[in-house]
C-alpha cells in the first residue's frame, strides 16, 4: 500500500517573491512618488505639470496595472496572510528583534490600508486628474491629515526595516557586519524617507514652498 506524498510547501517560494516585491517595484515606487510629489515644496504650478506628465505616460494603464497595482495588492496581501498567521511572543521575550518583528507587521497592515486608499482616491476617484488644489482639499481635514502623516511613517518605516530583512534574506548581507550595516542602511531610508513625506504633506495643509526660490 503506498503512502500518499505530502502536499508541496511553496512557502518559501512565496516569502521571497513576497521580501523582492517589497523593494522592487513597491519600494522603488514609493520612492518615485515621494520624488514627484517633493515638486509641492517648490510650487503649486511645478507640481501640477509633474502630475500631468505622469499621467501622459504611454500605456499608462498597462504600465500601473503591471508595476504599481498588481504588485501592491500581491505583497499586501501576502503579507496580511503571514500577519494573521503569524505569532509574536513580545510579551514573553522582549527582544529587540520581536519587537521590530511586529513593528514590521504592524506597519505593513497600516501602510497597505493607506496605500490602497491613496490610490483609490487619487486615481481612480479623480480618473488619475488630481491636483494641488485636490489634495490640499482634503488635507484641510485635521483626520485626514493625521491618517496620512500616519500612513506615511508606516510606509517609510516598513520599507527601511524590511530592506535590512532583504539585504539579510536574500545572502546579499552574509556577514555580521555587512548585516550591521544594512541595518544602518535600512533605519537611513526610514528615517530620510519619513522627514521627506511628512515634509511633502505639511506643505500641501500649510502652504509651505521652501524651495520656491528655483522658480523665481
Amino acid at each position: 500500500m503506498s503512502v500518499a506524498a505530502p502536499p508541496a510547501d511553496h512557502s518559501f517560494f512565496w516569502r521571497k517573491l513576497h521580501s523582492f516585491t517589497g523593494i522592487f517595484p513597491v519600494g522603488a515606487f514609493l520612492a518615485e512618488h515621494f520624488w514627484s510629489n517633493s515638486y509641492a515644496l517648490v510650487s503649486v504650478n511645478k507640481y501640477n505639470e509633474a502630475s500631468r506628465e505622469l499621467q501622459t505616460i504611454p500605456w499608462k494603464i498597462f504600465v500601473e496595472a503591471a508595476f504599481i497595482w498588481l504588485p501592491i495588492l500581491f505583497h499586501g496581501g501576502y503579507g496580511v496572510y503571514v500577519w494573521w498567521k503569524g505569532e509574536s511572543n513580545v510579551s514573553q521575550y522582549p527582544w529587540v528583534g520581536n519587537w521590530m518583528y511586529s513593528l514590521q507587521r504592524w506597519s505593513g497592515l497600516i501602510a497597505f490600508a493607506f496605500i490602497s486608499w491613496h490610490v483609490y482616491t487619487e486615481r481612480f476617484l479623480t480618473h488619475g486628474k488630481s491636483t494641488f488644489a485636490d489634495v490640499d482639499r482634503a488635507l484641510q481635514n485635521p483626520y485626514y491629515l493625521a491618517f496620512y502623516l500616519l500612513g506615511v511613517v508606516a510606509s517609510s518605516f516598513h520599507l527601511g526595516n524590511g530592506l535590512w530583512n532583504f539585504l539579510c534574506k536574500w545572502g546579499i548581507a552574509a556577514t555580521s557586519r555587512s548585516q550591521r550595516a544594512a541595518a544602518y542602511l535600512g533605519a537611513a531610508v526610514a528615517i530620510v524617507f519619513s522627514v521627506v513625506g511628512m515634509a511633502i504633506v505639511l506643505s500641501f495643509r500649510f502652504h509651505w514652498r521652501p524651495f520656491e526660490f528655483y522658480v523665481q
